[in-house]
């Protein structure tokens, strides 16, 4: 029987499709393209995953502000695009007005308009990088019908909810980066002025935390930051390593990150520590079939970078990271239909919950 069809065997009795990168030689591959790079190589040894930010004024519910923000459950008009997107969830590309193209996620029953949202926010506030997401309302000129959204006029189409994507500042390091995988968050050196060993355990404690599931490299991306105009591979003087889809967390990793169980389902992640058993401080994060990070080993200057800037997070701000995640739309357990809708408040409280599992925790 072909690796083809056991896979689709699998998958279909786990009640999920796997994507076509399920069925690559190896999930990790696609960076080893770049294992001869002397420059690729170099770059990431002074990327950064962290920058400082005044986390007690971080405005979760408005999010990042600038050229291109939306404010919260803003009516977005746009004009549909003919264009491919990746992925298995749902998703579209539009255009706004005659250059601004959207990247537009929806639906009620895509647990990635809810993950997303939450997730971006969260990192965004406590300084490490993602893209920037917006939950709105998209009123979409040309759609398709096949999409399924509310029929508004003969030519117009409403999806809500629904999130826009905007890429986080910086220029991609070259078009043909395929992703980072968590294997190589190590091979940054703070000796020639990249990330410390805190702040990378704290970013690989915090995909523990949100439960990233779906950590094949596509999912990260290196940048450019500040980067001046150039041909070619840039020199990149001010290299970013960030997270670049986070659809599937505030869930519980699965195998083959399966939407029901890994994209807000408070049932699962309430209830998923964050340490693996015993004293030792191993991340309870076991690796899907695309996944590269694989229960992490954490360092206790990597606990304690984390713990610090969880603790500056006051309840009103959990209660806004929550309530723009619009997680009340959300079954508790979203393969479950009795499980009911979780309030608000029932996400903050899981946070604290688990937020104290780190702060409590000591890494000899």
């Amino acid at each position: 029987m072909s690796r083809f069809v056991t896979a689709f065997m699998i998958a279909g009795a786990l009640g999920c499709a796997p994507s076509m990168s399920f069925f690559s030689s190896s999930s990790e591959s696609k960076p080893d393209g770049h294992k001869d790079s002397a420059h690729r190589k170099e770059v990431i040894a002074r990327a950064q995953v962290w920058q400082a930010t005044d986390i007690g004024s971080m405005n979760l519910k408005a999010g990042p502000q600038g050229k291109g923000a939306f404010a919260l459950g803003a009516t977005v008009e746009c004009s549909y695009m003919h264009k491919t997107l990746g992925g298995r969830t749902p998703k579209f590309a539009c255009k706004q007005g005659e250059d601004d193209e959207l990247k537009v996620k929806f639906g009620g029953d895509n647990g990635e308009v809810y993950a997303e949202a939450a997730a971006t926010r969260l990192l965004w506030a406590l300084g490490f990088g993602a893209d920037h997401m917006y939950p709105v309302r998209v009123v979409c000129r040309g759609c398709p019908a096949t999409l399924n959204g509310m029929i508004r006029s003969e030519n117009e189409t409403v999806f809500d909810p629904a999130v826009i994507e905007r890429k986080m500042p910086g220029d991609p390091f070259s078009k043909t980066d395929e992703g980072w995988s968590w294997k190589e968050l190590d091979a940054v050196d703070e000796r020639v002025g990249g990330a410390t060993r805190a702040q990378r355990d704290a970013l690989k404690l915090l995909a523990v935390f949100i439960q990233h599931s779906d950590s094949k490299p596509e999912q990260q991306r290196l940048i450019c930051v500040d980067e001046p105009p150039h041909d070619g591979t840039p020199a990149c003087a001010h290299p970013f390593m960030l997270l670049n889809d986070l659809g599937v967390t505030f869930g519980r990793a699965n195998k083959f990150n399966a939407e029901a169980k890994g994209s807000v389902n408070l049932s699962e992640w309430s209830h998923t520590p964050v340490w693996k058993n015993g004293n030792a401080c191993v991340g309870n994060l076991p690796k899907s079939m695309t996944g590269t990070l694989n229960d992490p080993v954490i360092s206790e200057e990597g606990r304690q970078f984390l713990a610090n800037l969880l603790v500056r997070l006051s309840d009103a701000q959990l209660h806004d990271l929550f309530d723009v995640a619009r997680v009340t739309l959300r079954l508790r357990a979203p393969d479950d239909v009795f499980s009911g809708f979780a309030s608000v408040d029932a996400w903050v409280g899981a946070f604290k919950e688990k937020r104290d599992q780190i702060v409590s925790r000591r890494c000899g």
